[in-house]
């Protein structure tokens, strides 16, 4: 077995995002709800979720979008986002080592509760935007 680097490079943050979008896709639960909002623009989602993760991570201020919107009418609820955290976890685990992988476990962690309460605040809301 080969010891593990951490996340350090762009292709580190690719290799991490198609690895864990991979396992997305493929996962009963989640699946039904990334392929009704995403459909056929895989590729840009991808390129998206590269930049988010690099400005995120490295540093290198390549993202400039508002991350929760997109999501705010997403049909999901806490069995969903404990999966997609089971999944981002194991990705990590499986592929990296080090500080930043820690560190994009925790984001990931504090990302998935405050988009769990603020779709949940958004539904309570009704038509009042919290965005």
């Amino acid at each position: 077995m080969s010891e593990k680097n951490d996340i350090l490079t762009l292709d580190d943050v690719k290799k991490m995002v198609d690895t864990f979008y991979g396992k997305v896709r493929e996962n009963g639960l989640l699946a039904p709800v990334f392929d009704e909002r995403i459909r056929d623009r895989w590729p840009q989602h991808l390129e998206k979720m590269y930049t988010f993760w690099q400005t995120i991570l490295l540093e290198e201020r390549t993202y400039f979008g508002a991350p929760f919107p997109p999501h705010a009418q997403l049909p999901v609820n806490h069995a969903h986002f404990e999966q997609w955290m089971q999944l981002f976890i194991q990705t990590i685990d499986e592929l990296f080592s080090g500080e930043k992988a820690k560190e994009a476990k925790w984001r990931a962690g504090k990302m998935a509760e405050i988009f769990e309460f603020k779709i949940e605040r958004y539904r309570q809301s009704g038509t009042r935007s919290l965005i």
